[in-house]
């Protein structure tokens, strides 16, 4: 099962053999060149800072969290061990808003899903 966007996997991050919740943040496309993820991580650690998301409570996971955009990065999709949940498309649209913030990309380019020149 290919992951989607908004899902929230426990992956092998490969920090000390440690497995970490991660949000996929990758695009849907079924004719991707490589079998690569994008992710945000989650973490319980709140810094107040707008590259991170508030998550709501979630019954999928064992404490309030946050997504770190900041933490942008990709993986194997063989990497992903489970999936948990799916986060409310209100969330996933704040995380989107943070990654354009995190990488300074224009909001209009984003909206019609043209790269940014």
């Amino acid at each position: 099962m290919p992951p989607h966007p908004g899902e929230v996997w426990l992956a092998d991050l490969g920090l000390a053999a440690k497995t970490r919740p991660v949000v996929v943040v990758s695009r849907d496309d079924p004719d991707l060149p490589r079998a690569l993820v994008l992710y945000v991580p989650l973490t319980t650690q709140h810094r107040q800072s707008p590259y991170e998301v508030v998550l709501p409570r979630l019954p999928f996971l064992e404490q309030n969290s946050v997504a770190n955009v900041q933490g942008l990065g990709s993986l194997p999709t063989v990497r992903l061990e489970r999936r948990l949940g799916m986060l409310p498309a209100t969330i996933m649209a704040q995380i989107k808003r943070a990654l354009a913030f995190a990488l300074d990309l224009r909001a209009e380019a984003i909206a019609v899903g043209r790269p940014v020149t």
